[in-house]
């Protein structure tokens, strides 16, 4: 990789996780029950507020509507607006798989080495195999090109979750008319889906980046009649996400099992309000309601949760954008309030 690539690089990733950091170190000190942080955490629950996250009316301690919570606000938007969240987060992060994808295809394959190659065999008995040697063998070679293929994995599971979130905003959930949130929590959310796929490929993305510049400048200037046909192979472009390892198998049934709950659970909530123009709100039943009250947040943690597997649990820029899912004002009831009967 070259010097200015890695130089950028090493610029992305302290950048990504400054920037988690300051997203997620007040609303954690926001929500630690001490006194002088009562005024920070009424401003983050204003912010975070929509749905069932509301906070106690101070004057009776109940717990008073989304409407009643915004109605004094100013700066807020609908929240079918949430629909550019997603259009932003898969449009993102296809970019950032393909470009991962396509390079680890030409430059990451094969993952392993043939070792029992008869080529290969022979360089090993005549001496002129470096794969044992201890100054340069394949293992960090062999760790890098894992590592690269894991992180296309991390992003396929990541465009999982967002296509069918897309999905869900436009067919499933239907909006009241004053249905609002606040300005900062839209703005929070771009952040997050803008931040999240550059995260997940930030360890690999400018290297990826180096190698489609390399490859734009040989097309500009060999021209397209010099250059190789592109050919692909379909089975190589998946085999090797077949064989990363265990982990990667336990990520992928931890992330199922919230992406299929939360499924559920959205289709319950949206079809409690299938008349557009009403703004009442039914209490939801059914899947984990039964046990808390906002079981969709839960699941997003867990989604999340499968992801961090997935990326090998090493990479600090994967904890920090975890740790905004858990802190995050959304995310907070579906940990600490229990379904009433």
């Amino acid at each position: 990789m070259e010097i200015h690539g890695l130089s950028v690089e090493l610029g992305l990733v302290p950048l990504l996780r400054l920037a988690w950091v300051a997203a997620t170190l007040p609303i954690l000190v926001a929500s630690l029950p001490l006194p002088p942080t009562g005024f920070a955490h009424r401003i983050v629950a204003r912010i975070g507020g929509r749905g069932k996250i509301v906070k106690p009316s101070a004057s009776n301690g109940n717990w008073i509507t989304e409407h009643h919570l915004l109605q004094n606000m100013k700066f807020t938007v609908p929240q079918r607006f949430f629909l550019h969240f997603y259009v932003v987060g898969v449009v993102l992060t296809t970019l950032v798989l393909l470009l991962i994808w396509f390079y680890a295809y030409k430059e990451m394959t094969p993952v392993f080495p043939d070792l029992l190659h008869y080529s290969t065999i022979t360089s090993q008995l005549t001496g002129g195999s470096h794969v044992f040697s201890i100054h340069k063998g394949p293992s960090h070679t062999v760790e890098h090109k894992h590592h690269v293929w894991q992180t296309v994995f991390v992003l396929l599971l990541m465009e999982i979750q967002l296509l069918r979130r897309l999905y869900e905003t436009i067919n499933v959930f239907h909006y009241g008319p004053s249905a609002q949130m606040h300005i900062f929590g839209y703005l929070a959310g771009l952040f997050f889906y803008i931040a999240a796929p550059l995260s997940l490929g930030s360890s690999c993305l400018l290297e990826a980046l180096n190698y489609a510049r390399g490859q734009i400048a040989e097309f500009i200037v060999k021209g397209r009649a010099r250059m190789p046909d592109i050919e692909v192979d379909w089975l190589g472009l998946l085999k090797p996400l077949l064989n990363l390892g265990w982990c990667q198998w336990v990520a992928a049934a931890i992330f199922s099992w919230g992406w299929l709950h939360q499924l559920h659970c959205h289709m319950i909530l949206g079809s409690l309000r299938e008349n557009k123009g009403a703004d009442e709100y039914v209490i939801p039943h059914g899947d984990w309601f039964r046990y808390v009250s906002c079981p969709h947040y839960l699941a997003e943690i867990v989604v999340y949760a499968g992801i961090l597997v997935a990326s090998g649990g090493f990479d600090i820029t994967v904890w920090l954008l975890f740790s905004f899912v858990l802190v995050y004002p959304g995310s907070q009831p579906s940990l600490c309030c229990s379904r009433n009967s």
